[in-house]
């Protein structure tokens, strides 16, 4: 158990900080974000948007209590991930510009497994988010 804490924290930390300093980025539309979503031929006013729902995300990740909520972070941040990487693919972008991508990718894989284990193995109920 000790080795699956040890990777779930060092995956999530780096996932947290992947998405946090993209999602602030994103939130403040630095010329460099702006500069990419124009060559990918999407509008700029998205980046706020993105930036806040990337933000949210890693909150979601890292407040304890929330498994359902952590759930939908890793699976927006799959669909980001594989939306950026159609993206590159549709304009052209060479290979080499897919390996932070798939590095997210093996991040994400490895803190979503990891989470899993360590939630199989904590018999504790958690806080759920409810609608009702």
């Amino acid at each position: 158990m000790k080795t699956t804490n040890v990777l779930y924290w060092i995956s999530t930390g780096l996932l947290a900080a992947l998405m946090l300093m993209s999602g602030i980025t994103n939130l403040l539309s630095v010329p460099e974000a702006v500069e990419g979503f124009k060559h990918l031929g999407y509008p700029t006013y998205l980046l706020p948007f993105l930036g806040v729902a990337k933000v949210l995300g890693v909150l979601a990740l890292l407040v304890p209590g929330f498994p359902r909520l952590r759930e939908w972070a890793y699976a927006g941040f799959v669909f980001d991930l594989a939306g950026a990487m159609y993206s590159g693919l549709s304009v052209g972008d060479p290979l080499g510009q897919w390996l932070p991508v798939a590095v997210g990718f093996l991040i994400i894989a490895v803190s979503y497994q990891t989470n899993r284990r360590r939630a199989e193995a904590d018999p504790q109920p958690k806080a759920e988010l409810s609608v009702a």
